[in-house]
């Protein structure tokens, strides 16, 4: 059946403008952003099918285009919108960031984190520099490696830090095939690191693991 054709208290468009957008499933905001379905498959169907076909959202915001063209109906004008609508979600989530004091908004940095690298398919290696106010200089990425390492050199670290007047610093990594939970050499390079930049007074606020599904926190498990 249409969506269409649906009650209009159900239908997704009509909930999103009443209760807000965080009232609805991932297949129900996708739908809203596909507009129509295929023939024999409205709209929710569809958004449901893609989210199976890559496993999660964030896997379907990372497709490639020769690979997202491969699906029926999904042309370039849909795959042209998908990324935007991530890319203004990542500028969002960087604006705020910059606007608002790092230390009381942990949680929009590991979203921004999460966009950022959850779907690098090799690991890489990322400093937010912050000011005095521990509110964000920059985002950079220093190092990428392979799938399941990169080289990481302190003395690089400090320089980057030097270069932007860094009072703080936050790091962040991925873990492209497994969990977020720290290995013994991500304890290792912390540690390195931290004994680094205390010599020019920068302070390591947090390191943060991402992998595609969730994120941990340094700080937050008292392991800095």
């Amino acid at each position: 059946m249409s969506i269409q054709d649906w009650p209009e208290d159900q239908r997704p468009r009509e909930r999103l403008i009443k209760n807000g957008a965080q009232t609805l499933s991932d297949p129900e905001l996708l739908a809203i952003f596909l507009r129509t379905g295929l023939p024999g498959k409205n709209a929710i169907e569809l958004g449901r099918e893609l989210i199976q076909h890559y496993g999660s959202v964030a896997q379907l915001f990372a497709s490639n285009f020769e690979r997202f063209s491969k699906l029926h109906g999904m042309g370039p004008a849909k795959y042209a919108q998908l990324q935007a609508a991530f890319e203004l979600s990542r500028r969002a989530l960087l604006n705020d960031l910059s606007e608002g004091v790092m230390l009381n908004s942990p949680h929009i940095v590991k979203q921004y984190l999460q966009l950022e690298l959850a779907q690098q398919s090799a690991e890489v290696f990322v400093c937010l520099f912050l000011d005095t106010q521990h509110r964000l200089i920059c985002s950079k990425q220093l190092f990428s490696g392979t799938l399941r390492h990169a080289n990481v050199y302190p003395r690089e670290v400090v320089r980057a830090a030097l270069d932007h007047n860094a009072a703080a610093i936050i790091f962040a990594h991925n873990h492209p095939c497994g969990s977020a939970e720290p290995s013994e050499s991500d304890f290792s390079i912390t540690r390195l690191l931290k004994s680094a930049l205390d010599l020019i007074d920068v302070i390591v606020v947090d390191h943060i693991v991402v992998s595609r599904q969730s994120t941990h926190s340094f700080a937050e498990h008292g392991q800095l």
